[in-house]
C-alpha cells in the first residue's frame, strides 16, 4: 500500500525540497512530488509537523549497543538489541563490528550475520571484523595475544559471508600485497587501522585495494614533517575514505576539522565505534575480561587506553557540524550518503530517491528524531 510522507522538509541527499510530499510502498521509494499532486489511494500518511526527513545514518563500526557487546555473545539476539539501540539515536543500518578474537568467535559471528539478515533483523548491512591481524605497536584495547598472520584460514574466514557487506581492518604491513588484492577480489572492503605502517607501506597497501581507514588518528602512525606517516596517506589520497569519531576524546575538535578540511568531499565518514552503554544506563562492560568504564565521555579501561565510545549518531552529526564548521547537511552526507558509497550501496541507501530503500528519519524543528523507517517499516 502506498504511504506517504509530508508537511515539512526533505533533504534527499543533496538538496533541501520545501512542499513536497515523499512517497513510498512496501521497502522502497516511489516518488518525491508537490503536495497538490498526492495522490487520493495514500494507505498512511506521516505529518512532519514542519520538521525535517533526512536518510537513514548508517554506521561501520558499531562494537555494541543496548548493553550487548557483539565480540562477547556472536548471536542474533545481540544484533537485534544493537540495531533497537542505535536506532533511537538515527542509525537505520549499521555494520556490528567483531573485536580481535579467536577464529572460532569470527565463525560464529559470520554466521549471526548471515542468519540475521536472512530474516531481516532491522539494518543489518553486513559484518566489520576488526582484527586479528594488526599491528601489537598499535593494539589500542585489543588483545595482543590473540594477533596473528593473515594465513589461508584467515582468508576463508574474511570472504565466508555470503549476503551483504564484509569489511576487514588490517595492518597492511603485516600482510601481503597479494593478500590485500585477493581480499578486495573477493568483494571484501579493505581498511587500514591499528597499524605501524608508514607513509610509503601506506601508498603501497592503497595500490593494492586497501580503500579505507579505522578511526582516523587513532591507532596509526601520525603525520609529521618529514615522515607523513598513516594519517599523512589517509588525507592525501583522493580515491579512498576515512572513518572518524567525533567525540571530542580520540581527538580535539580542531584535529576532527582539519582532517575533514583536508579530504576530499565525500572521504570523511562518521562513525560511532559505539561499546555496550550506547542505548543502555549501564556506564561499564568487560572485554577479555577487563572492565570498561565509560565517565565524562571517555570509554577507556583501567591504564586510561580509549576503548571505543559512548557516541551515537546524531550525537555525531551534531558534533562534526560543531567541530569543523560545516552545514549541518554536510554532516548529514558523512552519516549516510557517504558511507552508503564507501559500502556500493550509493544506489540503494544513503539518499532519497525513487528506488532507493526507503531507510529515513523524521526529525522535528530542533533536528531531534522523532521516528524512522527501515526498508519501510516503521519504529
Amino acid at each position: 500500500m502506498l504511504q506517504a510522507i509530508a508537511n515539512g522538509r526533505i533533504f534527499d541527499g543533496e538538496s533541501v525540497h520545501e512542499h513536497k510530499a515523499l512517497l513510498f510502498e512496501g521497502e522502497h521509494i516511489v516518488a518525491l512530488v508537490d503536495h497538490a499532486e498526492m495522490p487520493d489511494d495514500i494507505g498512511t500518511c506521516y505529518d512532519l509537523a514542519g520538521g525535517t526527513l533526512v536518510p537513514g545514518f548508517i554506521d561501520l563500526q558499531v562494537n555494541g549497543g543496548g548493553g550487548a557487546l557483539f565480540t562477547a555473545a556472536p548471536t542474533v539476539d545481540s544484533l537485534r538489541t544493537m540495531g533497537a539501540a542505535h536506532r533511537q539515536y538515527g542509525t537505520t543500518g549499521f555494520l556490528p563490528t567483531l573485536i580481535t578474537t579467536s577464529f572460532e568467535v569470527m565463525r560464529e559471528a559470520v554466521s549471526a550475520v548471515a542468519q540475521a539478515m536472512a530474516i531481516g533483523v532491522p539494518g543489518v548491512l553486513g559484518l566489520h571484523l576488526e582484527g586479528p591481524f594488526l599491528s601489537p605497536e598499535r593494539k589500542g584495547v585489543h588483545d595482543a595475544g590473540k594477533f596473528c598472520e593473515l594465513d589461508q584460514t584467515g582468508f576463508n574466514i574474511l570472504t565466508s559471508l555470503q549476503t551483504g557487506s564484509t569489511l576487514v581492518t588490517l595492518a597492511p604491513e603485516l600482510t601481503s600485497p597479494a593478500m590485500i588484492r585477493r581480499l578486495v577480489e573477493k568483494g571484501v572492503t579493505v581498511c587500514a587501522g591499528h597499524s605501524d605502517a608508514n607513509y610509503a607501506q601506506t601508498r603501497d597497501a592503497l595500490a593494492c585495494g586497501v580503500s579505507g581507514f579505522t578511526h582516523l588518528y587513532n591507532a596509526m602512525t601520525p603525520l609529521q614533517s618529514r615522515e607523513p606517516g598513516m594519517v599523512g596517506a589517509a588525507l592525501e589520497d583522493d580515491d579512498s575514505w576515512f572513518g572518524i569519531i567525533a567525540d571530542g576524546h580520540h581527538m580535539h575538535p580542531a584535529a576532527f576539522g582539519i582532517a575533514v578540511a583536508a579530504k576530499k568531499r565525500g572521504g570523511a565518514l562518521l562513525v560511532t565505534d559505539a561499546m555496550p552503554m550506547v542505548g543502555s544506563p549501564d556506564p561499564f562492560f568487560m572485554l577479555d575480561g577487563k572492565k570498561i568504564v565509560a565517565s565524562e565521555g571517555r570509554v577507556t579501561n583501567a591504564e586510561g587506553t580509549l576503548a571505543g565510545s559512548e557516541l551515537n549518531m546524531l550525537q555525531a552529526v551534531n558534533n562534526a557540524a560543531k567541530f569543523a564548521r560545516l552545514d549541518w547537511f554536510e554532516a548529514v552526507r558523512m552519516a549516510s550518503l557517504y558511507p552508503a558509497r564507501a559500502l556500493g550501496l550509493e544506489r540503494e541507501l544513503g539518499a532519497i530517491r525513487p528506488g532507493f530503500r526507503a531507510s529515513l528519519l523524521a526529525l522535528d524543528t530542533a533536528h531531534r528524531i522523532q521516528t524512522s523507517w527501515i526498508n519501510g517499516t516503521r519504529a
